[in-house]
């Protein structure tokens, strides 16, 4: 029997985290031939993700371009994919989440009528302007896939709501999986302001802010209240991995370059960023990843946005959402820095993500629909 040939699509950093375990576990099934097509949509944050995890591309369509705008990314992304699918034929497309790669990617799948399988599927906010443009991102993609890898049975539920009952899995979010693999009580960081830090004596606030939503005045309410926690809070230390977003390094420059304990840093590897957040104390961030990863790791996360497409974390308590204003942004960072009870309860909550082989369950669920596995895969349940 002729193996199935898969190939995994995407193009960002946090994509190539979520992926790269996924991969690996489909390169290790003797019936499936793995193919790894990287559109580069970010190509040095994707790079490094890619050197962590020891992956290469088959296909590399290299499309970042200065000052890019979404619809290059999707245009590039289409025209390139042509190419791609014609010459290594697929059997199935997977694509990640809710980037324009990922919308990108199943359009194209789409056009050669090639199967696709939505992995992290069923997220929603219901507003199509928030997170934007991810959210009708996603919304696309389940018009489009056949397969649907949801990391919750909430995430099912919303699926159902619109619809799609067929060929929906509940699998776990395959982060869990890339953190059991990059995560090391020994590991020794190559960022040499990070092995300066004293991670006994100061308690240390992991944080980012990138999201479109929140230029402007968003961000800037954002980063003065973050200041001023910094400020107000003598043992603790703000560390800002600055996304390479101009727009983002301006205002952090202007808000928070020089201020008191704030230390502004290049964007991080995926394993020197899970091992910060592992020695964190706090997490405050308007990514979506981070509101997956800091909890597997018992750290309480604090979100920097309006709404989250992740509200199951919230109904455990391992995460709260402080929002874009300044008054309760600081009022909630304080909070958890000065309340041992409220820090305590949410460091400890259940985290609803994963137990670490989300990966197994969807490489199964694959060779299920194909015909190749006799037994349905159980879903995840925490």
């Amino acid at each position: 029997m002729d193996k199935l040939r898969i190939m995994s699509v995407f193009g960002t950093r946090p994509e190539a985290i979520k992926m790269a375990p996924l991969v690996r576990e489909l390169q290790s099934r003797e019936g499936i031939e793995s193919l790894c097509c990287v559109t580069a949509q970010h190509r040095q944050m994707l790079d490094s993700v890619m050197d962590v995890f020891g992956l290469k591309a088959d296909c590399d369509l290299n499309i970042m371009t200065p000052s890019q705008t979404l619809s290059t990314i999707t245009s590039k992304c289409l025209v390139g994919m042509d190419e791609v699918i014609e010459s290594k034929k697929p059997d199935m497309i997977l694509v990640h989440g809710d980037t324009s790669t990922t919308f990108a990617g199943a359009l194209s799948a789409f056009y050669h009528k090639v199967p696709v399988g939505h992995v992290e599927a069923g997220l929603r906010t219901y507003d199509k302007y928030s997170p934007y443009p991810e959210e009708m991102n996603r919304k696309l993609v389940t018009q489009i896939a056949d397969l649907f890898f949801c990391p919750t049975q909430n995430n099912r539920d919303n699926l159902a709501r619109e619809g799609v009952t067929e060929g929906v899995f509940v699998t776990g979010n395959t982060v869990i999986d890339a953190l059991k693999t990059t995560v090391r009580e020994d590991y020794v960081f190559s960022t040499g302001a990070l092995n300066e830090l004293d991670y006994e004596k100061r308690r240390i606030v992991l944080v980012t802010c990138h999201r479109r939503e929140n230029y402007g005045e968003p961000m800037r309410c954002i980063m003065t209240a973050l200041r001023d926690i910094a400020a107000q809070n003598e043992d603790v230390e703000l560390v800002y991995p600055v996304h390479l977003s101009p727009v983002v390094h301006e205002a952090a420059n202007k808000y928070l370059a020089g201020a008191p304990r704030v230390r502004l840093i290049d964007p991080l590897p995926a394993d020197e960023m899970h091992n910060l957040m592992a020695r964190a104390y706090l997490v405050m961030t308007d990514s979506g990843g981070l509101q997956e990863e800091a909890p597997a790791l018992g750290k309480p996360v604090l979100v920097l946005r309006r709404e989250t497409e992740r509200p199951e974390a919230v109904e455990a308590g391992t995460v709260a959402m402080a929002g874009v204003r300044y008054d309760d942004i600081l009022r909630m960072g304080n909070e958890l820095l000065r309340d041992r009870a409220a820090y305590e309860r949410m460091a400890h909550a259940v985290n609803p993500y994963g137990d670490g082989h989300a990966c197994r369950r969807i490489a199964d669920a694959i060779e299920w629909h194909f015909g190749r596995r006799t037994e349905k895969p159980a879903d995840f349940a925490p």
